[in-house]
């Protein structure tokens, strides 16, 4: 994780954010280690915020959404584990300053003494969500958006991530939860409980804003086949109410924006009538795992998801650097 930093994004509600990301640190840490990144005239207040279970990095730092910016992690047969880093450009140029973002993924990678592959893509980590066999859906306007990768087309991005990820199926959802009036993410929309079953976003309500795109994703999910040729089992997971920015602008307020630790499941609540009931049934999906609820109200100003400001590094030696 990376600590809330940017005062663009935070404002007055930063301390809020930070006590939020404190909480939501201390509920993985019930399963795995956690480490966060922050600034180093930050770090001592993370410490102590967290109680001192947490571990520290300390690294020059824009925002705090590491999920989306930090490397991306892959396995080779051996467990060895690799680090993709993406090119980062603050979501389609959102943030004109970005540049210790844009290099937190090789530091990072740097640090864990990990291989190193460069991403030839803007990549954004939530664009993408995968079953780690290779199955990848990933939400198109979020990948092919002209103020990522202009002129990309799906054929060419599939390359790439069956060449980088290992994707041997790639599902193509229309989009994810709009975020500010742009593109969004596929950690919005749905995840893998394990290959061949999926949690995915809906909605009841046919006259709310997002029902048309969770419609048209459910669809496409319930028509898929992965990697090994399954047809996936969709759960459907109700949505939150409806909830606005300053600006008006409707936040991507997503149930399966969760994090997966070792033995564990860590779900988002929203102050909301339908936490209790999201709960339930993802506690259901992740049979043999404790599902633990966190609440998330402080950071959706952020625009900023439970999924987004995690990163999970898988178990393994790393590799070693390319020479």
């Amino acid at each position: 994780m990376a600590w809330p930093a940017r005062e663009e994004t935070w404002g007055e509600e930063r301390e809020l954010a930070r006590e939020a990301y404190a909480e939501i640190a201390a509920a993985i840490a019930r399963f795995e280690p956690v480490s966060i990144v922050a600034k180093p005239r930050n770090v001592a207040e993370v410490s102590i915020a967290t109680g001192g279970n947490i571990s520290t990095f300390s690294l020059a730092q824009d925002d705090s959404a590491l999920g989306h910016n930090g490397p991306m992690f892959v396995v080779d047969r051996s467990r060895a584990v690799a680090g993709v880093d993406w090119r980062w450009n603050a979501w389609g140029g959102r943030y004109e300053e970005h540049e210790r973002d844009a290099a937190a993924g090789a530091a990072i990678l740097e640090h864990l003494k990990m291989r190193r592959y460069e991403g030839p893509l803007v990549l954004e980590g939530g664009t993408v969500v995968t079953d780690g066999e290779g199955t990848i859906i990933v939400s198109e306007r979020g990948l092919l958006d002209p103020s990522r990768n202009p002129g990309l087309t799906r054929g060419d991005a599939e390359l790439v991530l069956r060449d980088f990820l290992g994707a041997q199926k790639v599902i193509w959802l229309a989009d994810g939860l709009p975020w500010h009036g742009g593109p969004g993410h596929a950690e919005t929309i749905a995840c893998f409980v394990r290959p061949g079953l999926v949690l995915a976003l809906g909605s009841s309500d046919s006259a709310d804003s997002n029902y048309a795109l969770l419609q048209e994703n459910l669809a496409l999910l319930r028509a898929e086949r992965d990697a090994a040729g399954r047809t996936l089992e969709v759960v459907e997971i109700e949505q939150p109410r409806a909830r606005t920015d300053a600006e008006g602008h409707r936040l991507p307020l997503s149930y399966v924006s969760l994090y997966v630790a070792n033995g564990g499941v860590v779900i988002p609540a929203y102050e909301d009538p339908a936490d209790k009931r999201a709960f339930e049934a993802i506690s259901r999906a992740f049979e043999g795992r404790t599902g633990v609820q966190v609440p998330v109200a402080d950071i959706v100003d952020g625009a900023l998801g439970l999924s987004a400001i995690t990163l999970a590094q898988p178990e393994g030696p790393p590799a070693p650097p390319l020479a």
